[in-house]
Order: C-alpha cells, then sequence, then structure tokens
C-alpha cells in the first residue's frame, strides 16, 4: 500500500457512505498493489476521521427506521444481494483474483459462498427468537426478546475481502443493525464493489456504509466512536486486543477472529494418504494465508518417516504461479512484500537453528509478485519461533510424538486456540482429541475450513465472540427483558 496522486490509467473506487458514492476531502489516495505481479491496479480513497464520523452517523441514523422494518423484508435485501452476486459472479471473481492472489477455483468458491451466506442468513430472519420462561409470580409472563445492538463496524481482513463482507453484513442486517465497513488497504476494491450491488437491489441509505483508509485512523474511529455498538474485526491478534482496547472506552460489544497456529495430529493407524493430502489442502489454502491453515504437523514416530516423505514429495510437486496467467498453478502469491519478508525470515532462523528444510525454502522470482515455495522442515523444537509463531504462509513444520498424550500436550502448547485436526482410524484417540485439545474447532479426518451453519470462534488469543450459524447471529443481538405483570388476584379466577 502506498499514497499517490498518479492516477491516470489506474481504475479508481469510491466510498459508499449514506447512500452516495464519493471520493474523500483529504485528496489523497491508497494505491493497490496486484500481488501477483507488483504492479499497481487501482487507488480508492484514504478517508478522513470526520468522514468515518459521517458514516457512522448516517448508519446510527437510518438504524432507528431499519431495525421497525420486518425482519422478513430485512431478509429479502440479503437475498437480492445474493442475486445480484451470481449475475455478477465472472466480474467479480476477476476482482478477487487479480486485488488478492487467489486460485481461479477459491476464487471461484469465495465469491458464491458468498451468494450462499447473504441466502442463509436471510433465511435466519423468520428463525432467529426469544423466550418464555414461567414465573413465580401468579399471572406474569416473563418474555425474552433478542433485539439489535445498533451501529456495527465491521473491519474486514485481506485474505478473504469479500466473504467477510457477508459474513458481518449478512447477521448484522438480517437482525435490524446497520453496519460501517472498512476493507483493508490491501484489498478494498471488491469492498467498494460491494457498494454497487448495495446500491442496485435499493437497500436504504445510511444501512450500509463502506469507507477506506488506514486502520490507524479508520479502525480507531470505528472502534472508539459511541454510536458503535459492536465491533466484529477479522485480522491479527495485536489488532484484536487494540480493538478491545478502544471498545472498552465506551463498553461496547466485540467480536474478534483473530490468529491461529492450527495443529494437525497424524496417529500410526491413520490413512496417511488422506492425511497428507487434506493437510497440504489446509496449508496452501488461499497461498497459506488463512487462520484456519494448518501450521504444525505433529507424526506418531511409528509413521513419521513415510508420512514426511510423502508430505514434502507433494508439497515440492505444488505448481506456483500468476493465477490469472495460468490458471492451473495451485498456488499464487503471498499478499504484499512484508508478508513475504516475514516468511523467509521464519523459515531462514529455523534453518539456523538446526531445522533441515526437504521441501522449498526459497522465495521464488515470478513476475515480481510475492511468491514463496511450499516448504516442509524437520527437526525443529516445540519452544522455536516457526512451532510456536503463526506463519501464514505456505510452510509446514514437521514434529515427531510417541504417545496420545505427548501429541495433545504439544498441540495445546500455543497461545492460539482457533482449529485443530486429528487424522486417526481409532474411534478413541478421535474422542480424546475433540474433549481435550484447546481449540474452537477440530476435524477429524477432514481438511481445515468451517461450514457456515456451525460456529466459528477461537480460544485464547485466537478470539472472542464468533461468527456464522445461530452462535454469530446472537453476536449481534442484545437480550431484553420483559415482565408483564397482570393483576395477581385475576389469576386466583
Amino acid at each position: 500500500m502506498s499514497q499517490s496522486q498518479n492516477s491516470v490509467s489506474l481504475k479508481h473506487y469510491q466510498m459508499y457512505i449514506n447512500g452516495e458514492f464519493r471520493d474523500s476531502t483529504s485528496g489523497n489516495l491508497i494505491t493497490v498493489i496486484n500481488p501477483a505481479t507488483g504492479e499497481p491496479i487501482s487507488t480508492v480513497p484514504s478517508a478522513t476521521v470526520a468522514e468515518a464520523r459521517e458514516a457512522i452517523d448516517a448508519a446510527y441514523e437510518a438504524q432507528k427506521t431499519w431495525k421497525q422494518v420486518p425482519a422478513a423484508t430485512r431478509g429479502q435485501y440479503l437475498h437480492d444481494c445474493a442475486t445480484e452476486i451470481r449475475k455478477d459472479q465472472d466480474h467479480l471473481i476477476a476482482m478477487l483474483q487479480e486485488e488478492q492472489g487467489k486460485i481461479k477455483s477459491l476464487a471461484t468458491t469465495e465469491i458464491l459462498f458468498s451468494a450462499d451466506y447473504f441466502d442463509y442468513m436471510a433465511s435466519a430472519s423468520r428463525n432467529y427468537e426469544g423466550e418464555i420462561v414461567q414465573s413465580d409470580n401468579a399471572n406474569e409472563n416473563i418474555m425474552i426478546a433478542k433485539q439489535p445492538i445498533g451501529v456495527a463496524a465491521g473491519i474486514l481482513p485481506w485474505n478473504f475481502p469479500f466473504f467477510l463482507i457477508a459474513r458481518k453484513m449478512g447477521p448484522a442486517l438480517v437482525t435490524g443493525n446497520t453496519i460501517v465497513m472498512k476493507p483493508s488497504t490491501d484489498t478494498p476494491n471488491l469492498g467498494l464493489e460491494f457498494g454497487k450491488i448495495c446500491d442496485r437491489v435499493g437497500i436504504p441509505k445510511g444501512v450500509v456504509n463502506i469507507i477506506t483508509g488506514p486502520g490507524a485512523v479508520i479502525g480507531d474511529e470505528l472502534s472508539k466512536n459511541k454510536k458503535i455498538g459492536i465491533i466484529s474485526l477479522t485480522g491479527s491478534v495485536n489488532s484484536g486486543k487494540r480493538v478491545m482496547t478502544a471498545a472498552a472506552t465506551h463498553m461496547a460489544k466485540v467480536s474478534l477472529e483473530l490468529g491461529g497456529k492450527a495443529p494437525a495430529i497424524v496417529c500410526k493407524d491413520a490413512d496417511i494418504d488422506l492425511a497428507v493430502q487434506a493437510i497440504i489442502d489446509s496449508r496452501i489454502d488461499n497461498n497459506g494465508q488463512l487462520c484456519n491453515n494448518c501450521e504444525r504437523i505433529y507424526v506418531q514416530e511409528d509413521v513419521a518417516e513415510e508420512f514426511t516423505q510423502k508430505l514434502a514429495t507433494k508439497m515440492a510437486a505444488v505448481t506456483v504461479g500468476d493465477p490469472m496467467a495460468d490458471e492451473s498453478v495451485g498456488m499464487g502469491p503471498l499478499i504484499n512484500q512484508a508478508a513475504l519478508d516475514k516468511v523467509a525470515g521464519m523459515v531462514d532462523r529455523a534453518v539456523e537453528a538446526g531445522g533441515k528444510i526437504v521441501a522449498g525454502g526459497h522465495v521464488l522470482n515470478i513476475a515480481n509478485g510475492f511468491y514463496y515455495e511450499p516448504t516442509v522442515i524437520t527437526n525443529v523444537t516445540q519452544d522455536s519461533e516457526i512451532v510456536q509463531d503463526e506463519i501464514f504462509g505456505p510452510v509446514l513444520p514437521v514434529l515427531t510424538f510417541k504417545t496420545l498424550d505427548d501429541a495433545i500436550n504439544m498441540a495445546n502448547d500455543s497461545d492460539f486456540g482457533l482449529t485443530s485436526s486429528i487424522f486417526t482410524q481409532n474411534l478413541d484417540n478421535a474422542m480424546r482429541a475433540a474433549n481435550e485439545l484447546e481449540d474452537g474447532e477440530t476435524y477429524i479426518n477432514r481438511f481445515n475450513f468451517e461450514a457456515m451453519n456451525g460456529s466459528h470462534s477461537g480460544w485464547k488469543e485466537s478470539g472472542i465472540g464468533g461468527d456464522d450459524g445461530k452462535h454469530g447471529i446472537e453476536e449481534f443481538l442484545n437480550t431484553h427483558v420483559i415482565y408483564l405483570q397482570g393483576h395477581p388476584e385475576k389469576a386466583q379466577g
């Protein structure tokens, strides 16, 4: 990301505030880079604090009316968004590939899954419920109602820039909240393009606002503004802590999906070929830039040699390149130079400490993009940086274990607790993993990716709150208890 005034040859996208497309009064622009080629592709506005407040104020005023709209009508707007996404899918897929570097199959999945997600959340308009509970008093009903929080702030990451719009906006709108969304400065194009979809389907002014700018400016205002009732962020642990600190000044609710360090346990009775493929799929997914990605492997000593050889062979066979130039590649670039430097540095330091590269291990010089080889590294220790810290790149450190007790203890030895997996044909092993691994999600004999009707939430420093399913909808609702007391004597006839 860089500042630029020279946008003559670049596409330009505008913010969407209170139903209008506009630039920033600052005149400052953010230049967006194609990570596959290193070339600039567009500019977007770099908004001011005053413009962030304008978007928040618009959402605040719109929510007073929006919450009175029947839930089924609110849901229909989401259905309409889904329809528009499918109509425009080819354009959106190309945009996603260009600004984020996804391979086409994954870009297609993200766009269409987002449409499905809007439809799923729209269906909740007739399903989310309150309760009536029994009172100790005669002729009284105790009703527990679920009501919107108010204005939601959605702070989006760069690794799934389109799907996270649906994940945050869908449950917020269907439950009667309005929203202000801030896309990542690395991938703002799709977020601003989505404003056009909102405009086409006629979502009322102010209900959805999309504003671009640095996190230190826009994200900070979204986190500390008293008119924001809930901040939903997907991002780094450090970003999450900054949001929590700012939100505490006015006791706003937070829902944070942060980093991960997913362990994969491979037992001696596992289907080795299945484990190898599922782990590779879970590592190179989104070019290794996914919080769910498998980040470390614990393989039982009895099968360690066979497993590691097969893993290294298959990882080395993954093709890397510009996904828009060659649809056959299995993996694209990292998001930017800083990400590439981080991954390369972690691998280099692991090797200096005694690690052994058995596949990959190098930066790739392809089309001036930010590419790193799919890598497998052995002979690393449990306390090493590459085992303890999030890599967020296509690198798999492999360690061994003797007993399942050892594997579970090492898997739980982490500040993170988002996802984990185990590969075993033994029911007892599977049940122990399900009951003892300290993570929000555990995958048994499958790759790491969640369902929209499940629940996606982290333990430890991986987050607070959660997304998806009925629990994700609950994040955007306040509980209101109503005590309806009739005349006590009337109950006695």
